[in-house]
């Protein structure tokens, strides 16, 4: 055999070895929640490969038909929101549950004492009293991003309703008034389970959380099991139906519900194994959730626009000379999206809010004149037109100096009783005024109020990943990388951490 025809043979070797890898890889869309599994999927005799998406997000995905061809299966907390879109059951073959948890309350021992629920389970109505009177404080992630916070929502709002059935668009107006009670004591948000909780340890003001019973239990709480019941997530691995996988997804779906595999998920992450006689946890009484889109989109809505304690939004916008061409295009985009522009239902929750106030900070090689926007508690229109038309003003030009930009953000005074944050999106190094460790010794001194705001970073074009980074990790915030995705995306999925 020739030279060329030994290189030729491997390359076609080679090539027969990637597309065979290509097709026994069994892809999964997958909610966050599920990725502590990952290193136990190693064990399966499959080649798994997750990918991760927000909950609605992902079930916007699938219900249009994104996720078809490019994933075998899809992996959720929960299908409930997924299945009330229309076309969506359409798209999935086979669902079989794997794992169990509930979404409970969590509170520091002392708290929970002190309110006597350590030996007497309260109901959501006794928890609302105490909420409502300024007895506790809390944490929970945003139901419009995430699925801990959705079934907690649908959990109180169904138990204060007394609804015996899926709760209706006249009931959750109104339970409205309690729910505002009940979320008066509300001091954390997130758009996701794991920084909820370092977000929580980070803040010795608040009592407890409102979380999945499996995250709980790897913290110092005491868990409260709401006598009325609760929502649990089960954890459905769904086969996509343009899959041609399922034996593949058989394989898998029975080594997940294995004895010694439930096990394994029980001991490391806590959850309740689906499988009988496995584990000691009692069965929940579980609450009724919606059964039609409207009412489950009408209630996270009532929660954004009206429930939930107002927030405090400040955008740090990098308007530098590098910034000229696709680059501003891009950012003025994003904001415009969060006006209202982005009509999905995952765009649609992600705009600026009613009762939201909206700080924008241009910067260059200064900060420039911060502008204040403050939505109306209704009609928001005309206050969404002119940030809408500010963003389309932004125009590129001069250097960059970030942490001067950064300390007109954090100078501004932090309301009590609000959610506060800080979004900076930069495409570039510091080039003027004060550097990092500057920047570190003035956040350092501030008042302990200001130093609880934390900074979410957007890394775009040429970002100094780890100056960037330190800000964040400084902040108590998060780095979101759109240098490869669109700045719009990263912006939606910061909104829910606002």
């Amino acid at each position: 055999m020739t030279r060329l025809a030994h290189v030729l043979l491997a390359f076609a070797l080679l090539a027969s070895a990637a597309c065979s890898g290509e097709e026994d890889t069994f892809r999964i869309l997958a909610g966050s929640e599920v990725k502590d599994l990952e290193p136990l999927l190693k064990d399966s005799g499959l080649n798994v490969e997750l990918t991760y998406t927000g909950t609605l997000d992902g079930a916007e995905q699938v219900a249009s038909g994104g996720a078809d061809g490019r994933y075998d299966a899809i992996w959720f907390s929960s299908n409930r929101y997924l299945s009330l879109i229309d076309g969506a059951r359409e798209r999935l073959s086979s669902e079989i549950k794997i794992m169990n948890s509930p979404v409970v309350l969590g509170l520091k021992p002392a708290k929970a004492a002190e309110l006597g629920w350590d030996s007497a389970p309260p109901s959501w109505s006794d928890i609302t009293a105490a909420a409502t009177q300024g007895k506790f404080t809390f944490g929970m992630t945003n139901p419009a991003s995430s699925n801990s916070g959705f079934s907690a929502l649908v959990g109180v709002a169904a138990a204060l309703s007394d609804a015996d059935e899926a709760l209706s668009a006249e009931q959750i107006d109104a339970v409205t008034p309690k729910l505002k009670g009940f979320f008066s004591a509300q001091r954390l948000t997130s758009g996701s389970s794991g920084w909820l909780a370092d977000a929580y340890n980070r803040s010795p003001g608040v009592d407890g959380l409102i979380n999945y019973e499996s995250v709980l239990r790897g913290m110092n709480l005491t868990l409260i099991y709401p006598s009325d019941g609760v929502v649990s997530a089960d954890y459905p691995l769904t086969l996509l139906a343009s899959s041609p996988k399922k034996d593949a997804y058989n394989q898998l779906a029975a080594w997940l519900r294995t004895p010694d595999t439930q096990r394994q998920i029980m001991n490391t992450t806590f959850r309740r194994p689906i499988v009988p006689g496995i584990g000691t946890a009692p069965p929940l009484v579980e609450l009724p959730f919606p059964n039609r889109r409207s009412a489950a989109d009408e209630l996270i809505a009532a929660y954004l626009n009206e429930v939930r304690v107002p927030a405090r939004a400040r955008f740090v916008l990098d308007t530098s000379g590098s910034m000229e061409g696709d680059r501003i295009a891009a950012l003025r985009q994003a904001l415009v999206t969060l006006t209202g522009a982005d009509t999905s239902a995952s765009g649609t929750f992600s705009r600026f809010r009613n009762r939201e106030a909206v700080t924008m900070i241009p910067f260059n090689d200064a900060p420039l004149p911060p502008r204040a926007f403050t939505l109306p508690e209704r009609d928001p229109e005309a206050a969404l037109g002119e940030i809408r038309s500010f963003a389309e003003s932004l125009q590129a030009a001069g250097g960059t100096a970030i942490f001067d930009a950064l300390r007109t953000a954090y100078s501004e005074p932090v309301e009590p009783g609000h959610y506060t944050s800080i979004v900076l999106m930069t495409d570039g190094e510091n080039t003027d005024g004060s550097d990092a460790a500057a920047f570190d010794g003035f956040y350092r001194s501030l008042p302990e109020q200001q130093r609880t705001v934390p900074t979410f970073v957007v890394l775009f074009g040429d970002s100094d990943v780890e100056e960037m980074t330190g800000i964040a990790t400084l902040t108590g915030g998060a780095v979101f990388d759109a240098r490869t995705g669109s700045l719009a995306a990263a912006f939606k999925e910061i909104r829910g951490y606002q």
